[in-house]
């Protein structure tokens, strides 16, 4: 049996961290070893154009593949990312000849797919993003090193606030660092929304004032202040880099959503000026704020991680999903299901509708939170969550691809009240084709 070659002028590079190994035949001489620098990179181009390469497959090996992913594309290259589980060497010894020799093989085939890549602004906007949620992730850590502090300095605040990092409790660790360690004068910063007194604060804050930890404390307290510093300036590099996205497209301006009050903006939501107006006019009139359970978070997570040109590059909402690994892998032999489990691995994208399905199912009355619940109660909430997200992810890719408005039933009918629907449409149905009379039917009429 021969298979028949599809890429004729095709080639396999096997990534490396100090070198990278390419390949545009079978045989040892047309393999040859590269390089790691600008100028090695420019040289693996000069090479494949002598060779008459039009299309170039290669692994997505770290962060290695980036710089020689770009040089190729800017020269004119057709280039296949592909994961590396799908380029793993069948058998015998494993090296790095052999790597790019066999990638070289399977891409000639023709049994190679590229891996989603966004287009170069939503990339962009995703670096952005992606530095943003590192810095919050720092200031997290750090706040829960700051309740540490003030654990070993019995000071009790923990007990008192819910967040620590709130309103009541920075006001009160800043004054701890600033020296002022009077129980009553620190109870006094006491928020009005805060449910404790000022009184019950005060017994809270009688602590041993130990030299150690108030050093360890305003430290703490000053790195919480410097990553809080760099999230506002992400935030502004965020909302600057959308408003010069929209200026491209003259159309988006007058684009206008009602407004949604009702949405919350918790302290850790992208400070970004009515991010509702400005999502309705990067989807192009796609209103994805009015999904249930969809936060600023989420909103802007779509789009920095695929924007709106990427789900034009999946046919169908089951093929989002899938990439998304929502959808279940299904695993048949012998006409029997094996294994049905959703497969591991995540993204930004598939954490951030989990999120958000997690908060549908704190909701009541509401068509997600219906089906949340109904999911929950036979499979469990761990169940639900990815059932919702997947849900989720269809209705999202849906409404953007198609430009459709988000619709949900306004009344959720169980499965008993279908089918009284659908036995009374055929009564109905009957009825009109046999022209029957209510006095032929037995039906008193008054």
């Amino acid at each position: 049996m021969e298979m028949d070659i599809i890429n004729h002028n095709a080639a396999g590079i096997d990534i490396g961290s100090r070198s990278h190994y390419v390949a545009v035949g079978q045989a040892l001489e047309d393999v040859k070893e590269f390089g790691v620098y600008a100028q090695d990179l420019t040289e693996i181009c000069d090479w494949l154009k002598s060779y008459g390469i039009t299309s170039v497959a290669m692994e997505s090996t770290g962060d290695y593949w980036q710089n020689l992913f770009t040089e190729l594309v800017k020269h004119g290259f057709e280039v296949i990312l592909v994961n590396g589980k799908f380029t793993k060497h069948a058998k015998g010894k494993k090296t790095d000849v052999k790597d790019c020799r066999w990638i070289q093989k399977l891409h000639a085939l023709g049994l190679l797919t590229s891996s989603f890549l966004p287009d170069e602004s939503t990339e962009i906007l995703r670096t952005y993003c992606r530095q943003r949620t590192n810095w919050i992730d720092s200031a997290s850590a750090t706040s829960r090193k700051m309740q540490k502090y003030l654990k070993f300095l019995n000071f009790r605040l923990d007990v008192v606030v819910k967040d620590v990092c709130g309103l009541t409790g920075l006001k009160i660790i800043e004054d701890i660092c600033k020296g002022n360690l009077d129980p009553k004068e620190l109870a006094k910063h006491r928020h009005y929304n805060c449910r404790k007194s000022e009184q019950e604060i005060e017994k809270a804050l009688h602590g041993n004032n130990r030299v150690d930890f108030l050093f360890g404390l305003k430290q703490e307290y000053d790195s919480y202040k410097f990553y809080q510093k760099k999230i506002a300036q992400c935030d502004k590099e965020i909302e600057k880099f959308i408003k010069e996205e929209l200026k491209k497209d003259p159309n988006k301006k007058n684009l206008k959503t009602t407004a949604k009050p009702y949405k919350r903006l918790n302290k850790n939501a992208p400070q970004i000026k009515n991010l509702n107006q400005v999502a309705f006019k990067y989807f192009n009139g796609v209103d994805l704020f009015a999904i249930e359970g969809m936060s600023h978070a989420t909103v802007l997570s779509i789009m920095s991680e695929i924007g709106p040109e990427g789900f034009m590059k999946f046919k169908t909402a089951k093929q989002f999903s899938s990439w998304l690994r929502l959808a279940p892998n299904n695993k048949i032999s012998g006409g029997k299901v094996l294994s049905n489990r959703i497969p591991k691995g995540s993204n930004r994208l598939k954490i951030a509708l989990r999120q958000a399905a997690n908060a549908i199912g704190n909701l009541k009355d509401t068509h997600l939170s219906d089906f949340f619940k109904r999911v929950a109660y036979r499979k469990g909430r761990q169940a639900a969550v990815s059932a919702t997200a997947r849900k989720l992810a269809v209705i999202i890719w849906t409404m953007i691809t198609k430009k459709v408005q988000y619709q949900p039933p306004t009344e959720y009918l169980f499965l008993d009240q279908k089918r009284k629907l659908g036995i009374v449409k055929r009564i109905r149905k009957q009825i009109d084709k046999f022209e029957l009379k209510p006095e032929e039917l037995g039906i008193a009429t008054n």
